[in-house]
């Protein structure tokens, strides 16, 4: 049982500064999904490809930094934030795109059409 105790505390060692790597890692990476998102609802030229950009990078752009949140959570021991966390960024998968969907099939159904260049 020592060895395995041992173990353990060997591996708390270096994978702390590793799960402090990976949470900054996505946190970036998420936040720069969600500014590349935000680039393309300006830049895009017509709704069907602003819905996608947003849609795509807003919910991928959340859910990294949902779980480098959820990492954090992990190593200081929060087990139910980790739990929260990771529930909302299920909700989250699941909601956005459908979102997207319905904003997308409602602009269609009321004869909105896409830009001839897109």
């Amino acid at each position: 049982m020592s060895a395995l105790a041992g173990f353990a505390s060997a591996a708390a060692g270096w994978l702390a500064p590793l799960a402090e790597w990976a949470s900054a890692a996505l946190l970036l990476g998420g936040a720069l999904l969600c500014a590349t998102g935000g680039l393309g609802l300006l830049r895009l030229p017509d709704f069907y490809t602003r819905v996608h950009a947003g849609g795509l990078a807003d919910t991928l752009g959340a859910a990294a930094i949902l779980m480098g949140l959820l990492l954090l959570a992990l190593q200081d021991g929060a087990f139910l934030v980790a739990v929260k966390l990771a529930l909302i960024a299920l909700l989250l998968h699941i909601t956005s795109p459908t979102g997207a969907h319905a904003l997308v099939k409602a602009a269609y159904s009321r004869g909105l059409r896409a830009a001839p260049d897109s």
